[in-house]
């Protein structure tokens, strides 16, 4: 398991300063990820602050819990085999691990948890001052939205060269501060 800590700007913006995004950065290559977020019925881990996903690339799948800092987010990460994730998606089989005694330790029924819904992104990074720019058009519960991303070392600077990014190429600077499983988990809920 890794732990690493994630800041991040991030912006929604509408399909053609996407795509004016995408045509600046069209060297770069996209790829496709598919998150499948995780709670139980009542949704205990959103209202703790805490996401968690299964993310599959290529094939690969890795679990992430994000659990909230005062800049930026924990996250706590470990690999999965297709076996392990057909386990959980069939059967709620949770693996056994770091993230599960993580989650165990904090009285979470793990065995109540439950793949609630996915989204997949379709995604450019971008190598963007020190830091990366993530360019993505999202598509969960039959709604598309399109989000663009700056991780950075600090907020502040991640807020700034993102604003400095997107006004340069006439595009409006409205900070998201809602989270990609914050979306998709509201489509669901009603």
């Amino acid at each position: 398991m890794s732990n690493a800590i994630e800041i991040e700007a991030k912006a929604l913006v509408g399909p053609a300063d996407y795509e004016k995004l995408r045509s600046l950065y069209r060297d770069y290559p996209s790829y496709t990820q598919t998150n499948y977020y995780v709670d139980d019925d009542s949704f205990l881990l959103r209202k703790e602050g805490f996401a968690l996903r299964v993310r599959e690339k290529e094939g690969l799948y890795e679990m992430t819990l994000k659990t909230p800092l005062s800049q930026g987010l924990l996250e706590k990460n470990c690999t999965w085999s297709k076996a392990t994730f057909e386990a959980f998606e069939k059967d709620g089989i949770f693996p056994d691990g770091d993230i599960k005694r993580f989650l165990t330790m904090l009285d979470i029924d793990v065995s109540a948890l439950r793949i609630k819904t996915s989204l997949t992104t379709c995604r450019v990074d971008v190598p963007y001052l020190n830091g990366k720019l993530s360019i993505d058009k999202n598509d969960y519960s039959g709604k598309t939205d399109y989000e663009v991303e700056l991780e950075f070392n600090n907020l502040r600077d991640a807020e700034s060269n993102l604003k400095e990014l997107l006004e340069k190429n006439g595009i409006a600077y409205v900070p998201n501060k809602k989270t990609k499983v914050a979306r998709a988990l509201d489509e669901i809920k009603g």
